[in-house]
């Protein structure tokens, strides 16, 4: 029997550094020669791109509301093959998310039967802390909470208290982290910054370094060490549906991509990536997806190069597949005006027009029903649309509450806010029919 150290990072709240904690402890285990595999809680497609970076390994998400458990404990497992270590970064705080335990941090830990290790934002507590860590233990029985780490922490004298009240507790401290700027991650307005003069890699070699230097890395290895037989686990091996082209959007403007979709849409046939930033014509495909992104950002580039938009327009008019989500959608919209009101014209396969003014944000999980299948998805942007469109389908909250966010259609091209997740491979194909 194979033995493996999985845990997942926690916290008892959001802002309490659990992503740069995650991102320093990834890039210091693979500094130190193991073989690490990242996940995410939730369906944030920002975090698993900093995970990609920091380990060296592609990120995957864990998530109870866009998948079924069976799909999580493949997805974790399959993955987890020939690794050392799985590191799992919970979502907001351990028991948050859209109905109760479902869909969090601490669901995906109980189904996965890994332990978890909190982190604490300890700026303003002291010995205080054990009653918050008495609670965090026993509030969910089935929950394992195995150590602690404690962020924030003014001095080796405050750390002193925090630590004999983890003790006191049951749960074993495993360090603690003073404030530093140098290993802070700046923040833009959808999520983690993405901006080409954050340093990343030096950001996270800091990081690692400190995290070498503060926590008992190797305690917390031998903690979380569990008997494993990970090759027992193997994906359903559904038959292929065809061999079909597939032609991906895939720059600096559109790359908010769930990895576990490139994998099932690579089972269908030939995956081909393009740039509307460069490329002047779609690769021949079967079907076309557009992925959000950041296309607020390159306005100025993407309404320049006119040879893809007629590409596109040309593929959609003669019946071509294609699916746009987000900033994919925008990108295909008659327009995107920049928060300074600067209008940029874009593809204009929807009669309608996109804008960053007055951003506003929009966030939740969605769920529709479209040709007898029941999608589910997430929506998260600050854009806005406006124009005469009207939409397939009503979309849903998590809570069965009706949403205003369209699902636009025309001809073979379908378009929504809502970025899927395709458990089924075959959502994306009947989808169209």
């Amino acid at each position: 029997m194979n033995t493996i150290s999985r845990f997942l990072i926690g916290a008892t709240a959001s802002e309490s550094g659990k992503t740069t904690l995650t991102l320093g402890l990834l890039r210091c285990l693979h500094n130190r020669g193991l073989r690490v595999q990242p996940f995410k809680c939730g369906p944030d497609y920002i975090d698993t791109k900093f995970h990609d970076l920091a380990s060296g390994e592609r990120s995957y998400n864990l998530d109870t509301f866009l998948s079924s458990e069976a799909h999580v404990k493949e997805i974790f497992h399959t993955h987890s093959i020939s690794k050392d270590v799985c590191v799992v970064e919970g979502v907001m705080g351990l028991f948050d998310e859209y109905d109760r335990i479902k869909g969090s941090s601490a669901e995906i830990a109980t189904l996965l039967n890994i332990p978890v290790i909190l982190v604490i934002n300890a700026k303003s507590m002291a010995y205080s802390v054990g009653a918050l860590l008495y609670g965090f233990k026993h509030f969910y029985p089935d929950l394992q909470v195995a150590g602690a780490i404690f962020n924030f922490v003014s001095s080796e004298s405050h750390y002193t208290y925090l630590k004999e009240a983890c003790l006191e507790t049951g749960i074993e401290p495993l360090g603690w982290l003073p404030m530093q700027k140098k290993i802070q991650i700046p923040s833009r307005h959808l999520g983690l910054n993405m901006d080409k003069d954050f340093l990343f890699d030096e950001f996270t070699e800091q990081a690692a370094a400190f995290i070498e230097k503060q926590l008992d890395v190797d305690r917390l290895l031998a903690l979380t060490k569990t008997a494993s037989s990970p090759s027992s686990y193997r994906f359903s091996g559904k038959s292929p549906v065809g061999k079909i082209k597939i032609a991906i959007a895939k720059d600096e403007a559109f790359n908010f991509i769930y990895h576990e979709n490139i994998n099932l849409l690579a089972s269908l046939g030939e995956i081909h990536y393009f740039s509307p930033l460069t490329d002047i014509r779609l690769p021949e495909a079967d079907l076309v997806y557009l992925p959000g992104g950041y296309p607020e950002l390159f306005l100025e580039t993407l309404s320049q190069n006119t040879a893809i938009q007629v590409s596109i327009r040309t593929y959609v008019e003669q019946g071509g597949k294609l699916w746009a989500e987000c900033g994919g959608m925008m990108y295909l919209s008659r327009s995107i005006t920049d928060k300074d009101g600067k209008e940029y014209p874009m593809v204009g396969i929807f009669d309608q027009k996109a804008t960053m003014q007055e951003m506003k944000l929009t966030l939740g999980y969605r769920q529709f029903r479209y040709n007898n299948l029941l999608v589910t998805g997430h929506e998260f942007h600050y854009s806005k649309t406006a124009g005469q469109l009207s939409t397939e389908t009503v979309q849903y909250n998590a809570k069965g509450i009706e949403v205003s966010t369209p699902l636009l259609r025309y001809k073979n091209a379908l378009a929504s806010y809502t970025h899927l997740y395709w458990e089924d491979k075959k959502y994306i194909i009947d989808l169209f029919n």
